[in-house]
């Protein structure tokens, strides 16, 4: 019978930080008896890896790695599967004094051809030497490689088979780098953050002393993605550098049964667990009449919430719901990170939930941006979570298009600075340019304002839709027709696009799901009001089949891909009307149905 890790370390004091490098929180966890278990669907414990086994394990590969031949330094890619083999694979690099780089599973993002291309650019970007998969993806990893400065790939087995080389190991130290982080958005032109070994060990110190508060008895659970910074760095390496035993879930496990993650929650006792939003909506989806017996949610102290905007109506409906299984909405904590500053920067208070600012939208707000608190009697309204102030050591900045600081309440670009920055990302000196600022603090392209010290964020500056002089976000929009009966989160997408005469037009892309044509026309007239009624302007509208949106390698929508599959006639209407090139009249006819099917 298998047999999770214990909760608490009997012998071995419990430390948060003073680790220099992730090898030597490693090699102090190691001492203890906590670590990883992984779980099915079904709730059932299949493998279990201790830290010491997890040192042990991986003390024996970093020879067979080295025997690749490899020169110190040099990147080897690891897909990201949530198991032993990518954390030993992982860790053995960090032994060797190898560069991991952590590659995406194909979870829903598109055709074996996109992905495929994905993994491409990672490799060539990268410039990995070595590639290592399991069994089921090694045939695309293989694929991938081909032109690519990839010399050998191989499946876990493969490498654990191999010759080692006994002498000369010298592992990663506190000068060197850890991994290559490739960002949620890195699809067509990957960006790999460095991150370094300082970085890592003060973010997640920063994270368990100043964010979280982790105390002896925490345990977390995870279905996150071990290739996203926030599955990475928040669900694997802060545990391995605090001790504390973690419970996994797969991500497509979760996907398939949300609930599966509660109920392991349940079951292992987990006290911190992290979910964008659209995690807590999908189980508040799928409970039936049923799903709450036998779930005891009580000692689920922080409920993270990150990763994507937050939306606290979504969160009041997940607390109402499962309040009748102990749940505690006060347990929500809203955060605040980005891959480039190797995850968390800002957290709200503990054991105060979900804390919003509802401001007053119109003129002052889409014009002026200008963030005033609604009154009584505002006519549009907008609640934006707050997520709370920067940690010790951490400073926060919203500055205007010229890098003006702006005072509070003013809607700007959000800076940072802090001790997890990246130093760059990996062999693109223009795109750090772009958001490394000569002062020292990073531009990270959000946008937000602040209240009372504490950030709170309102959208993507790259995504932000400027109609006639009004700013709208299309978080927004995506929301509000979301709502709507049939429509899933994730069917919609919003942007803008430019015409000739350079004026910006909303264009709204709904992933629909009858082929019947009165039904269709219908769905047009409702999702065409509710986009008036949000925005107060008209949108063009583009029924899609299903599949037709792309998302990152995190869950989120790419409204990017959106966008330049909307511009390139790839994305077509259903109902004959294909996308129209900027400067030509809305929905004008072009070919027949057969033609855009």
């Amino acid at each position: 019978m298998v047999l999770a890790t214990p909760t608490v370390n009997r012998a071995l004091p419990f430390r948060t930080g003073g680790f220099r490098t992730l090898v030597e929180g490693l090699d102090y966890a190691a001492r203890g008896e906590t670590g990883m278990n992984f779980y099915n669907g079904r709730g059932e414990l299949e493998r279990v890896l201790s830290y010491r086994e997890l040192r042990e394990r991986a003390g024996e590969l970093a020879p067979r790695l080295s025997g690749l031949g490899l020169a110190r330094l040099e990147r080897v890619a690891i897909v990201a599967e949530t198991g032993p083999e990518f954390l030993l694979a992982f860790m053995a690099c960090q032994l060797a004094g190898f560069v991991p780089v952590p590659l995406p599973l194909a979870l829903s993002l598109g055709t074996h051809r996109t992905h495929v291309e994905r993994l491409r650019g990672m490799l060539e970007n990268s410039r990995a030497r070595v590639a290592i998969a399991s069994g089921a993806y090694h045939g695309q990893l293989v694929e991938a490689a081909v032109g690519t400065r990839v010399t050998w790939v191989g499946t876990h087995a493969e490498l654990a088979a191999l010759p080692g080389r006994g002498e000369g190991l010298q592992p990663l130290g506190l000068d060197d780098p850890c991994y290559i982080q490739y960002s949620s958005g890195s699809t067509s032109f990957p960006r790999g953050v460095l991150v370094t070994q300082q970085a890592i060990t003060a973010n997640a110190r920063a994270i368990a002393e100043h964010g979280l508060a982790l105390r002896p008895g925490d345990r977390c659970s995870s279905w996150l993605p071990l290739y996203h910074d926030m599955g990475l760095v928040g669900c694997c390496l802060t545990p391995v550098l605090t001790q504390i035993s973690v419970d996994y879930l797969a991500t497509a496990s979760f996907a398939t049964r949300p609930l599966s993650w509660l109920k392991l929650l349940s079951t292992t006792g987990g006290t911190i667990s992290f979910a964008p939003t659209f995690g807590y909506e999908l189980c508040v989806r799928r409970v039936g009449a049923n799903g709450l017996a036998g779930l005891d949610l009580s000692r689920w102290r922080v409920a993270g919430i990150g990763g994507e905007m937050i939306r606290p109506k979504a969160l009041a409906e997940f607390a109402a719901v499962f309040a009748a299984a102990g749940f505690d909405e006060r347990a929500f904590v809203a955060s605040y990170g980005l891959a480039e500053a190797t995850l968390a920067v800002t957290f709200a208070p503990l054991g105060q939930g979900v804390r919003s600012d509802t401001v007053e939208l119109g003129d002052a707000f889409e014009r002026r941006r200008l963030a005033a608190p609604a009154g009584p009697r505002a006519r549009r309204t907008r609640a934006f979570a707050i997520c709370g102030r920067p940690m010790p050591g951490y400073a926060i900045e919203i500055r205007d298009e010229h890098g003006r600081v702006l005072p509070e309440r003013r809607v700007g670009r959000v800076c940072i600075r802090g001790p997890s920055l990246m130093t760059g990302y990996d062999h693109n000196p223009e795109a750090t340019r772009q958001v490394l600022l000569e002062d020292g603090w990073l531009d990270t392209g959000d946008m937000g304002y602040l209240v009372d010290g504490e950030l709170v964020v309102t959208g993507r500056s790259k995504d932000l839709i400027i109609v006639n002089g009004r700013n709208i976000w299309p978080q927004d929009l995506e929301w509000a027709v979301e709502r709507l009966p049939g429509v899933r989160p994730g069917d919609v997408a919003a942007f803008a696009v430019t015409g000739e005469d350079e004026r910006e037009r909303i264009v709204v892309i709904v992933q629909c799901r009858t082929s019947d044509p009165r039904q269709q026309a219908e769905f047009r007239r409702t999702v065409q009001a509710v986009v008036n009624r949000q925005a107060g302007t008209e949108c063009e509208l583009v029924l899609a089949p299903p599949r037709s949106l792309t998302y990152t390698t995190s869950g989120k929508l790419s409204r990017a891909a959106a966008r330049a599959g909307y511009l390139e006639g790839k994305i077509r209407d259903l109902g004959g009307i294909v996308p129209v090139e900027p400067g030509t009249p809305a929905n004008s006819p072009r070919g027949s149905l057969a033609e855009v099917g």
